[in-house]
């Protein structure tokens, strides 16, 4: 499994993360279905249209396995939690021909989670060398939603990069989508997948 797997790539100790989508963003990308619904990798709140090739798998981010009898590893169950939002559903971009994932993450539904760019700050505050973030809003399927590009900082890898997320609320708790990435040119070249997915965002 490939959960939260790091890469290492080229340091971007001068970059800042851009207030407007590169160029990179703009270029089309194929569609290759949707996830999210029912018969699909990963169920979810949301829908979203996947590129072409990218391969989904979902994640189990509980304490107790399905039955509710074998707990799971607290420190895993920790590693999978980002502020108030839990990884559910991971997004290999290897089989494209990039190095990185599109992460969806999910939470409980409750009056703090009311706000998509509140539940998105705390989802950045929590990362370990997050810096710079630059939040923008959209909307998207009917839903008002928040996005953030900042720099991430990896003190074990002495490397700086640029990554990317969005996040929505709905009746059934707050999403958040990320983008990461080797390096910040891996990141950029799969921004129009990230793209593809907030712009196709709906509910399920």
């Amino acid at each position: 499994m490939s959960v939260l797997a790091g890469c290492s790539g080229a340091a971007e100790k001068d970059a800042e993360p851009s207030a407007s989508p590169s160029a990179s963003a703009s270029e089309k990308v194929e569609s290759a279905g949707t996830i999210g619904g029912t018969g699909s990798a990963c169920l979810l709140p949301v829908g979203f249209d996947l590129a072409a090739e990218w391969k989904a798998e979902a994640i189990d981010g509980s304490t107790a396995d399905p039955a509710g009898t074998a707990p799971v590893d607290e420190d895993m169950a920790s590693v999978l939690r980002q502020g108030p939002v839990t990884l559910v559903c991971e997004i290999d971009a290897k089989p494209a021909g990039h190095l990185g994932f599109l992460r969806v993450f999910t939470g409980e539904a409750g009056p703090q989670d009311g706000d998509a760019r509140a539940v998105l700050e705390a989802f950045v505050t929590a990362q370990d060398g997050a810096d710079k973030a630059k939040y923008s809003t959209f909307e998207a399927g009917g839903l008002a939603g928040a996005a953030v590009e900042y720099l991430a900082t990896s003190e074990l890898l002495d490397e700086t990069k640029q990554e990317s997320a969005f996040a929505v609320v709905t009746p059934d708790g707050p999403v958040v989508v990320h983008l990461g990435g080797a390096d910040t040119g891996e990141h950029q070249d799969m921004l129009p997948a990230f793209e593809l997915a907030r712009k196709t965002l709906h509910t399920v």
